[in-house]
């Protein structure tokens, strides 16, 4: 009889995980990503995902079963059975979320430190916010010191921004892309992008900074190595304002 219930506890346990996990897989919670450290993030965040689909399955089918199995009659008002408890079960539910919040710290620190890492020549760019636009600044290559109101980026390429704020405090932010970084007055910031799909992707300011907050906003133009080479020598011989 306890084998029976195990094996229906646990098909009930499977059928709930493939529910949640095809809610969590065929809806699109998340945007297109865009960057190698948005590819990371995702990484850690599925496997968060996929460790909490498992307990909740687990959790909910205990619960759907003892409620079908174990419920007691409308008159029935005398108490259960004295337990005491089982050291066994305790040290496995306490052994079991330590190992996991454990893997996915030493996955968040790994990747906390890949992706603040920007190689040996990332192309660098000073990002600046005031209430309540975005403006860049290219600090090398052919587009040196020229300042556009858009953010265009090569494809492939690190790149690494020095986020400043002139007045309040903003947060730089591009889904697609993943990193996200509060402008800090007085207090620089750096943050590491490297992106790997072309395309024009919104560039949000994700802290509440005035009146003017949403409407904040500007992109981030991902180009092909060769057109963002001409560009850039566009835009530093006086060429190209944006």
């Amino acid at each position: 009889m306890r084998r029976r219930s195990f094996v229906q506890l646990a098909v009930l346990a499977v059928l709930v995980a493939a529910a949640t996990t095809a809610i969590a897989l065929l809806i699109p919670w998340l945007p297109e990503s865009a960057g190698k450290e948005r590819d990371r993030i995702d990484l850690v965040f599925w496997l968060a995902t996929g460790i909490a689909i498992a307990i909740f399955a687990i959790v909910v089918s205990a619960i759907v079963f003892a409620v079908v199995k174990f419920r007691a009659r409308p008159d029935d008002d005398s108490d259960g059975p004295p337990i005491h408890g089982q050291t066994t079960l305790e040290i496995v539910w306490t052994a079991v979320p330590t190992v996991l919040v454990t893997a996915i710290a030493v996955l968040s620190a790994i990747v906390l430190h890949d992706n603040a890492s920007a190689g040996r020549d990332p192309l660098r760019v000073r990002v600046t916010a005031v209430q309540f636009a975005w403006s860049f600044t290219y600090l090398n290559g052919p587009a040196k010191n020229v300042t556009i109101p858009v953010l265009r980026l090569p494809l492939g390429r690190p790149v690494k921004l020095q986020i400043e704020s002139k007045d309040v405090i903003h947060s730089f932010w591009v889904p697609e892309l993943g990193q996200k970084q509060d402008a800090v007055p007085g207090r620089p910031q750096t943050l590491v992008i490297t992106p790997t799909k072309p395309g024009t992707f919104p560039v949000v300011c994700t802290e509440l900074c005035g009146l003017g907050h949403a409407l904040m906003r500007s992109q981030a133009i991902v180009m092909r190595p060769g057109a963002f080479d001409a560009w850039a020598k566009s835009a530093g011989q006086g060429g190209a304002t944006s």
